[in-house]
């Protein structure tokens, strides 16, 4: 019978995919920064700093949903025993510390020239390094247990624990006082960013989402890989 979810289906689905990512990647990259660094307006009191925003805000967005994404695969792998799921978390964690460590790097950017000031311990900013960290202690599981049982419980609970941390970020800047400004997109209700600042916002949102999805496709096509000769060596 056809296999379809095979570790050898899998990659050539993959591999098809990766090949579609890569032919529409380049010119959607371009017609982003276009723009973003060009036709999109400068903020009439941040000026053209604001532009920051087209790389900070996106990046935000994809640490959270990737550490999103873990915590309820985590919860699935461990509840139904799904080890393709261990697998794909395992090559999600490095994009999500990546995008969390652009986001961090990016608004300490942003924040000197609005804020006067690189860093400060503001609600928004230290929950976001509390979920680097998290990030990083999860990528370290990996790295440090061998025992596959142990490591599955494991990962799993830090994933919960900092998935504690999400709703902490996403509400910080509206129960504390905070020097991050509010949320200018929500969903449902009219938003305070221009169409002009939104269209090149929503189009890096794809740029970010398109080279995530193709390290994700690489670092996952290495774990079948992996897992393939693993399982030769067993026979």
């Amino acid at each position: 019978m056809f296999n379809f979810f095979s570790p050898t289906n899998i990659f050539l689905a993959l591999s098809k995919v990766q090949k579609f990512i890569n032919s529409i990647f380049f010119p959607i990259l371009i017609v982003s920064l276009v723009f973003a660094l060009i036709l999109s307006p400068a903020d009439h009191i941040q000026g053209d700093a604001m532009r920051i925003m087209y790389v900070h805000v996106p990046s935000a967005w994809l640490g959270l949903a990737c550490f999103s994404a873990i915590t309820v695969l985590s919860i699935s792998a461990f509840i139904f025993k799904i080890k393709n799921f261990f697998y794909i978390n395992k090559s999600l964690a490095p994009i999500g510390l990546f995008f969390t460590f652009l986001a961090i790097v990016t608004g300490s950017l942003w924040g000197e020239p609005t804020w006067g000031t690189w860093w400060v311990w503001d609600a928004r900013l230290t929950s976001m390094m509390v979920l680097m960290f998290f990030y990083i202690i999860y990528i370290l599981c990996f790295k440090l247990i061998k025992k596959e049982q142990l490591l599955l419980k494991i990962s799993s609970l830090i994933a919960i624990l900092g998935a504690i941390n999400l709703p902490i970020i996403k509400y910080s800047v509206d129960w504390w006082t905070t020097l991050h400004q509010p949320a200018s997109i929500k969903f449902g209700v009219s938003n305070s960013i221009h169409s002009s600042m939104m269209l090149p916002l929503l189009s890096m949102l794809l740029v970010l989402l398109l080279y995530g999805a193709l390290i994700f496709l690489m670092k996952y096509k290495t774990e079948i890989i992996r897992i393939k000769k693993k399982n030769i060596k067993r026979l």
